[in-house]
C-alpha cells in the first residue's frame, strides 16, 4: 500500500481551484496567528477525557491508559476525503500499534451516531470518540472556527458542520496525532494547521517502540 504522504498529496492535486483558494486562505491565515503555538507539547499531560464512544458508551481516558500507552488522533469527519484515507491508513496499521502495545483513539466533532458510521465505513477495530462540542479539542488548542469563505464553501457542497455537529460553532480540528504514555504524558506529536497533510503511521509506530517494549 502507498504511504499515507503520497496519497494524501494525490487527492491534493485534484482539488479544484475554487476549494484551493479557500484552503490556502485558511491555512495561511492560522499560520500568520501562531495558531500552533496553543497547542500541547511534548512533556504536558494529555486532559482527562471523558467522552461517547461510537456505541455510546462513555470512555474515559484513564481507563484506556491502564491497558498501555495511546495513540489520540482527532480527525474533522467523514466527509473529509483526506480524513478518510488517514482513518484506511490507521486501521492498517492498527495490529503494528498493538505489538507495540498501544491502543488507538480517533476524536472527531460528528454528532449523532456519526462515529458508528466511521467504524463501519472503516471497518475500524479502534475507538471513535464523539468530541461533543469540542471540549477535549479546546483544551488540547488543536480546534478553531473555521472561516466565513470556508464555511460558506461547505455549505455550497452540502456539508453542513452546525446540523454535524449538533451546534452552530462550526469549530474543527486540525490535523493531530498525539502519542501519550501510561502517565498520560505526551511523548510525541503531529500537529499541523494543513488538511492535507497527516501523521504518517510508519512515524507514529517508530514513536511507540521508542517508549519501550509492551508489558507482559
Amino acid at each position: 500500500m502507498p504511504r499515507l504522504r503520497d496519497q494524501l498529496e494525490a487527492k491534493r492535486r485534484t482539488m479544484s481551484e475554487e476549494v484551493r483558494r479557500a484552503y490556502e486562505a485558511m491555512v495561511t491565515d492560522l499560520r500568520r496567528t501562531g495558531f500552533l503555538e496553543q497547542v500541547l507539547q511534548v512533556g504536558d499531560r494529555f486532559p482527562d477525557l471523558v467522552l461517547p464512544n461510537a456505541e455510546g458508551d462513555l470512555l474515559a481516558i484513564t481507563t484506556l491508559l491502564r491497558r498501555g500507552p495511546l495513540v489520540v488522533t482527532f480527525f474533522r469527519g467523514e466527509w473529509c476525503p483526506y480524513c478518510r484515507l488517514t482513518l484506511d491508513a490507521l486501521a492498517e496499521a492498527l495490529p503494528d500499534f498493538r505489538a507495540a502495545g498501544a491502543a488507538l483513539v480517533a476524536i472527531t466533532p460528528e454528532a449523532g451516531g456519526r462515529a458508528l458510521v466511521v467504524k463501519r465505513n472503516h471497518h475500524a477495530a479502534f475507538e471513535v470518540l464523539s468530541d461533543v462540542d469540542c471540549g477535549v479539542g479546546l483544551s488540547c488548542g488543536v480546534v478553531f472556527r473555521a472561516p466565513d469563505p470556508y464555511r460558506l464553501l461547505l455549505l455550497k457542497y452540502g456539508t453542513d458542520l452546525a446540523e454535524r455537529h449538533g451546534n452552530p460553532a462550526w469549530f474543527l480540528p486540525v490535523p493531530a496525532t498525539f502519542v501519550v504514555d501510561r502517565d498520560g504524558i505526551i511523548r510525541w506529536r503531529f500537529v499541523t494547521v494543513d488538511f492535507t497533510e497527516r501523521a504518517e503511521p510508519a512515524d507514529i509506530l517508530a514513536a511507540l517502540r521508542a517508549l519501550g517494549a509492551p508489558e507482559a
